[in-house]
């Protein structure tokens, strides 16, 4: 009798030690816990600690309230400047409502996931080249717009979403690289432009100084020796002044002035007219030929028998004061035959 008794209270503790095992549960600090009685949800969430539920009846499902973050696939898509880019993303959230992120939806990181990667998506073709690459802090709002949108229905809170790279094309590469070179060169040349302009400015100035000193130039040239000798180099380098060229070239205008003063001072006027040639005579009017020797007059020949007496040659006309005189024709050589 005692026998039996024993063993039905040691199988009663024994039952009700399973009971206790099964019914009792443990909530950490970072979760919360949601019990559903018989499929219907309880309305009190039960907090970290220790916590009863009845076994077979109550079902007992824990929510982690920490942040996570999730990496967000690389997205390929097609800007708004049509250039082609691979963009990838991070995203944090955190579940603010245990039962709405237990009863709204299956599996709220998959769906965060899912909406992540269509609203990146979806950024990039809303937005240009130059804004992924420079302006990141307004898409990674307007990307944490879009998901927290339909997140709060689940109970899920988006902190924060940031673009982490954006992988372009070879070629727009090359292109990018080109352009930054280009710019960097304009600068470049910018700043030597202004740096001659400032350097020309102050030399004006010291030649102007200098000018009303020519000791000073002399100075500064053998300064300029000094320098140049200081690198102990087996060449030596001496500038040549510029003021002796100057004093040479002065020099030699007094000597062009006689030698100009030697040319004839009046050319002979384009109205003066040429004396007419005299008949069978032809006559050459050039300008700059020495006279040509007068004509020697014809002499009368004696009158012979039984012939007329010669017709007297008329005399010769007289040429004009400017007229050049003509040159006598010179008789044409035989033909042999």
């Amino acid at each position: 009798m005692v026998q039996e008794l024993v063993i039905a209270i040691v199988a009663a503790a024994s039952a009700g030690a399973l009971y206790t095992a099964a019914a009792a549960k443990v909530v950490k600090q970072y979760e919360r816990g949601v019990v559903l009685r018989l499929g219907r949800l309880r309305d009190d969430v039960r907090g970290p600690g220790f916590t009863m539920v009845l076994p077979g009846i109550e079902r007992l499902r824990k929510v982690n309230m920490q942040i996570v973050t999730m990496p967000v696939p690389a997205q390929d898509g097609i800007t708004r400047d049509n250039v082609t880019v691979r963009v990838d993303a991070v995203i944090y959230f955190k579940v603010v409502d245990a039962a709405s992120a237990v009863i709204q939806v299956e599996d709220y990181r998959f769906a965060v996931s899912q909406m992540a990667q269509t609203s990146l998506r979806s950024i990039i073709g809303k937005s240009d080249l130059d804004d992924l690459l420079s302006n990141r802090e307004k898409l990674n709002q307007g990307l944490e717009l879009m998901i927290d949108s339909p997140a709060v229905g689940w109970g899920v809170q988006i902190d924060r979403v940031e673009i982490k790279d954006v992988s372009l094309p070879e070629t727009m590469k090359r292109s990018m690289a080109r352009q930054a070179e280009a710019d960097r060169e304009r600068r470049a040349r910018v700043i030597n432009a202004d740096a001659e302009l400032q350097a020309s400015k102050k030399l004006a100035e010291a030649a102007k100084e200098m000018s009303s000193q020519p000791a000073a130039l002399q100075l500064r040239l053998l300064q300029t020796v000094v320098a140049v000798a200081a690198e102990k180099n087996s060449t030596l380098v001496l500038p040549f002044p510029v003021e002796l060229l100057r004093f040479l070239e002065r020099a030699q205008q007094p000597a062009q002035q006689p030698q100009l003063a030697q040319q004839p001072a009046e050319q002979p006027s384009a109205r003066q007219q040429v004396a007419p040639p005299q008949t069978g005579q032809p006559q050459r009017a050039a300008q700059g030929q020495r006279p040509a020797q007068a004509q020697p007059r014809p002499r009368p020949r004696p009158p012979s028998s039984g012939a007329s007496a010669p017709t007297p040659s008329p005399p010769p006309v007289p040429a004009p004061p400017n007229a050049v005189p003509a040159r006598p024709s010179r008789p044409k050589p035989l033909a042999r035959h």
